[in-house]
């Protein structure tokens, strides 16, 4: 028995150690940026009790995990610089960077990807790269049980013009803006998602208050219901898109309707811009429409690369250039460029088929955006004009439901996406968010301290805020007596002047009327780095903000606006345009007003006794125009006069 019980130890001695390799969570890798000047927490898993070794910049550091599994080590706050290398145990972590880092977050004109926006900055972005400038971009997810202690795997890229088609395009303005200024390493944590509100980005504690979302919330916390959803509330989405493509006309005939040679001198014909293309009978059409338009091009012109550029459209659409598949776009919102490869447009006459597929919303092509063909020597045909249409397939409203939008539910986001970054130290935040809750105005000022006060909180300092204002969208009108964009806008500038520690972005004049994510990111981005170099680096020289009211009084029935020092080098006009006034019956109407020196007098001769201002209260206020010599303008507010 004795030989028996020591050929068994021997052999089990022999036999290989099985220990499980410490993890890193996915922010500490390869090309990271560290925040300088402050500590830097290293943190991972590991088997309870291992030891775990880390060597930084010629010094080591030691600790273990905990029961948990947990283990964390505290290296002494560097100065900029890098690259450097950082060792855990047998894992090596190159090209690492110390610098400024800021967390970038909100909804989906943060997250507007830069492929979006190359027709207005394509040769800049593709003729600039910084190894200095790091970013990563922190996939969707989303956790109703608590807060997470990792994201899902992003790498770091450095800023190449390749890379640059990975980033965003507000925090890629943002990032070359800041690293101009400090000369330091310059790294983006973009936690955005598109379409979401407010409330999936702030903790269970600060929704207490709002039983509707704390509810909301306990319904997701089944993860049985939440894969049930998953599972099965596409499916009738899905069904309806199936019948729709296999009972369209235009892919049912002889010769399909992007052919060449199919015959559509039966077709109807309208302008592009005409609605009748896109009605069946007093309706909009549900389902399909085809358009077809033929385009002669030079011959010239006819080898070369070119670009389609067709504008907006609602809601999805296929292209085809003579009978070939050019490119297809789902939904409404993204601009629509297509690639051509040489060869695909001939010589002389050239088919453009569109198949545009609507749910209900009434199909179009939005007006005031590019429709033509741009060729690699710049050369350009419009495409603009008569199509002739027809109808492919009528379908009935598309079946409710489409899954559950779990981006959209309270909390979500945070424990996500945004808790599990909080051993990482940055310089501040970035929050461009606002457009999913305009109708919920009266509730976002709240909300917006709470994310505010939540966040401070995961990283124990009063972390610098910057925000950025809604921007002007919708049809043009320098007054509306109700908007709800006028008020969130509103909100955002009483948040920005009453939380401590916060700076605001005004956009008010980059916006586009047509389109929720304007192209301009330049601007956004130039105008937050401006509020940084005040608020982060006591920049005391730049003027960082447009003008700002700071008193209002009434004097022989004229209003005197008065604004802070440093915002009020008001720039003259010939015509003040953009403000209302009230009296006591609090019906507003269009004022006149001027500019005198450092003051705005605003008046109208009906309204003796005013008691409100409003100043550029609409979705979109065209000619709203007070801004001071620095070039920056005027956030949209209302005030009461005391």
């Amino acid at each position: 028995m004795k030989r028996i019980i020591t050929c068994l130890a021997i052999m089990l001695l022999a036999l290989p150690v099985c220990r499980a390799e410490v993890k890193l969570p996915s922010l500490v890798a390869d090309g990271m940026v560290l925040q300088r000047e402050r500590p830097i927490i290293i943190w991972g898993s590991a088997d309870p009790g291992e030891a775990v070794t880390v060597r930084f910049l010629g010094k080591t550091y030691r600790t273990a995990a905990t029961a948990d599994g947990k283990w964390e080590t505290t290296l002494p706050a560097q100065k900029a610089g890098g690259p450097y290398t950082l060792a855990v145990n047998g894992i090596e972590l190159k090209n690492i960077l110390i610098g400024d880092v800021w967390l970038c977050s909100g909804q989906s004109n943060m997250e507007t990807p830069i492929p979006r926006i190359m027709m207005k900055y394509g040769d800049e972005i593709r003729s600039y790269s910084n190894t200095s400038i790091r970013y990563v971009k922190i996939p969707s997810a989303t956790n109703f049980h608590g807060p997470q202690d990792d994201v899902r795997p992003a790498p770091w890229l450095e800023l190449t013009p390749e890379n640059a088609m990975l980033y965003s395009g507000v925090p890629y303005f943002f990032a070359r803006e800041m690293y101009d200024y400090t000369g330091v390493p310059t790294g983006i944590i973009n936690a955005s998602v598109g379409g979401t509100p407010i409330e999936a980005w702030i903790s269970e504690e600060s929704i207490r208050p709002y039983p509707a979302y704390l509810n909301d919330k306990r319904i997701c916390e089944s993860d049985e219901f939440v894969a049930t959803m998953q599972r099965f509330g596409s499916i009738p989405g899905r069904r309806w898109a199936q019948i729709m493509l296999e009972q369209d006309e235009g892919y049912r005939g002889a010769l399909r309707w992007d052919a060449p040679g199919y015959d559509d001198s039966d077709w109807a014909e309208a302008d592009m811009f005409d609605s009748a293309w896109a009605r069946n009978g007093v309706r909009p059409v549900v389902g399909s429409i085809w358009l077809r338009k033929y385009i002669d091009i030079p011959a010239g012109l006819a080898g070369q690369r070119a670009t389609l550029h067709m504008g907006r459209i609602v809601d999805g659409d296929s292209m085809f250039i003579n009978g070939q598949f050019a490119g297809t776009t789902s939904y409404q919102y993204p601009p629509r460029m297509y690639d051509l490869p040489a060869g695909m447009l001939k010589p002389g006459r050239n088919l453009l088929a569109i198949r545009i597929t609507t749910g209900g919303a009434a199909a179009q092509f939005v007006k005031d955006k590019p429709y033509k063909f741009i060729f690699d020597d710049k050369s350009e045909i419009a495409v603009e004009g008569a199509f002739k249409y027809r109808t492919g397939v009528i379908m009935p409203y598309p079946p409710m439901g489409g899954g559950l939008a779990l981006t959209n539910k309270p909390t979500g986001l945070y424990n996500a996406m945004i808790a599990p970054l909080r051993n990482h130290a940055i310089r501040g935040a970035v929050w461009y968010q606002g457009e999913s809750n305009d109708s919920r105005h009266y509730e976002y000022g709240d909300m917006l301290a709470s994310l505010v006060r939540d966040w401070r909180g995961l990283w124990g300092q009063e972390l610098p805020f910057l925000l950025v204002q809604l921007p002007n969208y919708m049809e043009p009108a320098l007054y509306q007596e109700r908007s709800t964009w006028a008020e969130l806008r509103d909100v955002q500038l009483k948040a920005s002047r009453s939380i401590p520690h916060t700076g605001m972005a005004v956009t008010i004049d980059i916006g586009e009327w047509n389109d929720i994510h304007p192209l301009n990111k330049k601007d956004v981005g130039k105008r937050l780095a401006l509020q940084a170099r005040r608020l982060v680096y006591g920049d005391a020289k730049a003027t960082v903000d447009g003008p700002l009211c700071a008193s209002q009084t009434v004097e022989g029935g004229k209003v005197i606006l008065t604004f802070l020092n440093g915002t009020n080098d008001l720039m003259p006009v010939d015509e003040l345009k953009g403000f209302a006034v009230a009296g006591a019956d609090g019906v507003f109407k269009l004022a006149s007003a001027t500019v005198d020196g450092k003051r705005v007098i605003v008046w109208h001769d009906d309204i003796p006794q005013p008691v409100k201002v409003r100043y550029a209260w609409a979705n979109n206020p065209d000619g709203a125009n007070l801004r001071n010599t620095a070039g920056l303008p005027a956030s949209p507010f209302q005030i009461a006069i005391e």
